[in-house]
């Protein structure tokens, strides 16, 4: 980050509103295209995407060297499945039936990767019919399973990736995802984990995107407050079941080409429909710029959970701990994990600003060495976007009503810290 774009983010972010972001819109559905990699920096890509919540679409020439582009795909473009069986064939991998609604998603299965490759073959043979529905391999963890392999390399553009950082470092999970699926495979109508940035590399295949700016969705839930399952269905015309969809503004649409990647913004709703048999890698990621969104988001899980179960909160003594505890089966995070996640994103940054790196830790594909690759003054922004977050969960009354002993340090510790760190860097 240089300190045009240290001054820049400072200065948007001095009277950034999170509750705001819905505010933002596209004249016209325009979507920008990145056309070339070596004049397109870090900075640009922070300034004019990331500062706004701005999708953007990324050529395939930032994708040409990744090793799943030579390896996954034939010489006429598609999914190079004896080569995929060769690696992964022993693998289990979810799956999911495009053709069954159920509790609102669609119903996954573990299935050997070898079986559902067997059944893709068969699925294009009887012209993209089967007995079986339409399944979509989903949501596989394939880097995770397989950090050997040569798949790809996170452009860094999205290397300020906390929500990575944080689920590396605990060794529980990570979002990291590999999608394989035939013509005609798609996802409902969805907001990120989260509300967390995305990004979707194509490898194969060719998508669509329907895109609805933060605050959209609004306009497309029922008069029970659902939002739809399909957003391209007739039932949205009716009235009297969805009182506001004729407010709500046409989607942004997008087609995605082979090698292109596709940038989401946080909190964006979106629908996405395989156009070919298509391959697609993707990232969810938190960082400084949408982290106050994330924890919006938490607060209203939260404040959902409770009126859900107002009616216990006298008879249960730990009725706030429930709470918590419910919210986090939901979002997959409660108010204390949020804690340490936030803990620590700003440790890994104090220590590169105090200690900075030594010869080896550098040469490493660390979060510290990703950290100091994007500079001093990004650490610095880092910090003071969690000093923000932190001072507000530390003033949460909800946070405050839990048991904080086991937390170490204690919020008030971590935040001198931070601050004084802030201020030593600035010196």
């Amino acid at each position: 980050m240089d300190r045009a774009t240290f001054a820049c983010s400072t200065a948007f972010f001095r009277d950034y509103n999170s509750s705001s972001q819905g505010a933002f819109c596209l004249p016209g559905g325009h979507v920008d295209f990145i056309e070339k990699v070596e004049s397109f920096t870090y900075s640009d890509f922070f300034r004019d995407y990331l500062i706004p919540n701005h999708p953007c679409i990324f050529s395939a020439k930032f994708t040409e060297d990744w090793g799943s582009r030579r390896n996954w795909v034939t010489w006429d473009g598609k999914p190079n499945f004896d080569h995929l069986l060769q690696k992964f064939g022993e693998a289990v991998v979810p799956v999911a039936n495009c053709d069954v609604k159920e509790y609102n998603s669609n119903p996954k299965e573990q299935l050997p990767f070898k079986e559902y490759i067997k059944y893709w073959k068969e699925y294009i043979k009887n012209d993209y019919r089967s007995s079986r529905g339409c399944l979509y391999l989903k949501d596989w963890h394939l880097s995770r399973a397989f950090p050997e392999q040569d798949v790809y390399t996170t452009p860094v553009y999205f290397s300020s990736d906390w929500l990575n950082e944080y689920w590396d470092a605990i060794a529980v999970d990570d979002y990291r995802f590999v999608y394989m699926g035939p013509k005609g495979s798609w996802t409902p109508f969805h907001a990120d984990v989260f509300r967390s940035y995305s990004w979707s590399a194509n490898i194969c295949g060719r998508k669509k995107w329907l895109l609805y700016p933060a605050g959209q969705e609004e306009y497309l839930k029922d008069r029970h407050g659902n939002l739809p399952f399909d957003v391209t269905a007739p039932s949205l015309q009716d009235r009297s079941v969805y009182p506001r969809y004729n407010q709500s503004q046409p989607p942004v649409e997008i087609v995605q080409e082979a090698g292109e990647i596709v940038f989401i913004p946080s909190g964006w709703h979106h629908q996405v429909y395989n156009l070919e048999d298509t391959i697609s890698i993707n990232h969810n990621w938190v960082n400084g710029c949408n982290v106050a969104i994330m924890w919006c988001f938490l607060q209203d899980e939260l404040a959902a959970v409770q009126r859900e179960i107002n009616e216990w909160k006298d008879p249960m003594d730990d009725w706030h701990l429930q709470c918590q505890l419910i919210m986090k089966s939901c979002t997959g995070i409660d108010y204390k994990e949020f804690y340490n996640f936030l803990k620590v994103i700003a440790e890994n940054r104090i220590s590169v600003l105090e200690n900075g790196l030594d010869d080896e830790a550098s040469a490493k594909n660390t979060p510290k060495a990703a950290i100091s690759t994007l500079g001093m003054l990004h650490a610095v922004f880092d910090l003071k976007r969690t000093v923000k977050v932190l001072t507000s969960l530390s003033a949460n009354e909800d946070f405050k009503k839990l048991d904080l002993t086991s937390l170490s340090p204690p919020p008030e510790a971590l935040l001198h810290h931070l601050k004084a760190a802030i201020d030593t860097a600035l010196l």
